[in-house]
């Protein structure tokens, strides 16, 4: 039986090496950075001793339970809420909207039932059908909100005007009329005690898998006798349609003593800020923070993706959607290949959905091997 190669140590390639692996597959995993768990990568920071997330803050979320348990098998989840604040014109508020953000903004103070009187006044009722992600933020919340809280934001993460995005992106965020600031509705929320690259490499301890990092998948002469490709899809077909589109982003280390602004998360919205967020990542570890003297924050800007640049976020434009459809057809041809993860699907996915796709790929592949 000739090997099984998956491209990328993430979570997606670790959950499906793992699975096929228990079933008696060798598999050889390779990734081209000197780590694994992808951009879910944590590290110690040297000066201060912090855990940090070295590609931007991961927070652990789900509704699902088979994907909570299986987490938890490779590593210890401790308790996480996360609560995300956001400075607008020198006012901190929370996020995501919510009572006392609605209040504390309009200088009232308000009830549930007459905030949400007060909020359908502000909306433009007028607009049917919300189409774009700036109709989607005037239907749902109204002009004032909307300005202060969404605008300026997405212009800075998406560098196209709020017009010419999609609905749906605004569709993810909660409005709420109560004071429950915590981010996310799922019922299984944490971090890993030891971070997520502990969790990936207890992943990927198993007799039958040979990790082998910076390896490109281009340099490999092996074959092997199905690969599940978790790397860029235009790039596997060496760009052949032209390069599909991705905003990255560029981390500026920001160090202190003590604490440097009390949250794990703050957000700018302003047009005139040119970071959208500070995140400040001893606050992600509550149980460890404290003994911490020092600390690290990083501001957070967004950019189009170069060619040499690490892709973060899937653009999902009209014309990257055109591009794509001409790339997954391409892709449907290929024999013996499965295109899974973000960057293999051009998707933008939270962790959990990542790990439940991969336990399902995984379960396909060896339910037909089975037939």
């Amino acid at each position: 039986m000739k090997r099984i190669c998956i491209v990328g140590a993430g979570f997606s390639g670790a959950v499906i090496a793992r699975s096929l692996s228990e079933e008696g597959y060798k598999c050889l995993v390779i990734d081209e950075r000197s780590h694994s768990a992808g951009n879910c990568h944590t590290e110690r920071d040297e000066e201060s001793g912090v855990m940090v997330h070295k590609y931007g803050p991961h927070i652990f979320h789900t509704n699902d339970e088979r994907v909570w348990k299986y987490i938890n098998r490779f590593g210890e989840m401790m308790p996480y809420v996360n609560r995300v604040k956001a400075t607008v014109k020198g006012q901190v508020y929370s996020m995501p909207i919510n009572l006392h953000t609605i209040n504390q903004f309009f200088g009232k103070s308000m009830s549930p039932s007459e905030a949400k009187t007060f909020i359908e006044s502000k909306a433009r009722m007028d607009i049917k059908e919300p189409e774009t992600f700036e109709e989607q933020g005037l239907r749902f919340v109204g002009d004032d909100i909307y300005q202060g809280f969404f605008a300026g934001y997405t212009r800075k993460q998406w560098g196209v005007e709020p017009s010419q995005l999609p609905a749906s992106i605004l569709k993810r965020l909660p409005l709420r009329f109560n004071y429950d600031d915590n981010y996310f509705n799922h019922p299984f929320q944490g971090m890993p005690r030891h971070g997520y690259t502990a969790i990936v490499e207890n992943i990927l301890d198993h007799e039958n898998i040979e990790v082998r990092l910076e390896t490109k998948y281009e340099d490999l002469t092996e074959k092997f006798e199905h690969i599940f490709y978790s790397g860029p899809l235009d790039r596997y077909f060496n760009y052949e349609f032209g390069h599909l589109g991705y905003r990255t982003l560029d981390f500026e280390p920001v160090r202190g003593e003590g604490d440097y602004q009390g949250t794990a998360v703050m957000n700018y919205p302003d047009s005139d800020i040119p970071f959208t967020r500070i995140a400040e990542h001893k606050h992600f570890a509550p149980w460890e923070s404290e003994s911490f003297t020092k600390t690290i924050a990083f501001r957070e800007y967004s950019r189009a993706c170069g060619p040499n640049d690490i892709p973060y976020y899937p653009i999902r434009l009209v014309e990257e959607t055109q591009l794509l459809e001409r790339y997954q057809a391409r892709a449907q041809q290929e024999k013996n290949v499965t295109f899974v993860g973000r960057l293999g699907t051009y998707q933008y996915l939270d962790m959990d959905i990542t790990i439940g796709r991969a336990l399902d790929v995984a379960k396909n592949y060896l339910d037909g091997a089975h037939k």
